[in-house]
């Protein structure tokens, strides 16, 4: 299957999951996908991950997803993506969001590499804004 955004089709395939109940979402491995799932785990938003080289084309990312223990909701709440294949969104490090005021993250894609937008503000780096998690 050919996909056309395949950060769209990560950020969907982990959605679906969380509004499955499952605990366990594989999804097709590539450079970008492993960056962002780092920073997730950084982040705190998923339990554990594991990369897998040897199944598929690539690869496969397996991200354990991490629900509240009490209220068993899923501790991420919205995926949003905001630049596309059709509308790139590019910014400035001084020009970068905040999402609800610090509490989410913005993931950017910088020269740097794949950073949250805390980190691209502290390395003075902008770039192309590809999602908003929180």
């Amino acid at each position: 299957m050919i996909v056309t955004d395949p950060i769209a089709d990560f950020l969907t395939r982990i959605r679906n999951a969380q509004q499955a109940g499952h605990r366990i979402v594989e999804i097709p491995a590539s450079k970008e996908k492993k960056a962002m799932t780092e920073i997730l785990y950084n982040s705190g938003y998923i339990l554990k991950y594991k990369f897998d080289d040897e199944a598929g084309y690539n690869g496969v990312i397996k991200i354990a997803l991490k629900y509240d223990p009490v209220t068993r909701k899923p501790i991420i709440r919205k995926l949003q993506r905001v630049s596309r294949p059709g509308l790139r969104n590019y910014r400035k490090a001084s020009e970068l969001p905040k999402v609800i005021n610090g509490l989410g993250i913005a993931i950017i894609s910088t020269s740097k590499g794949i950073l949250t937008d805390k980190q691209a503000r502290d390395e003075n780096v902008g770039g192309e804004v590809l999602c908003f998690i929180y």
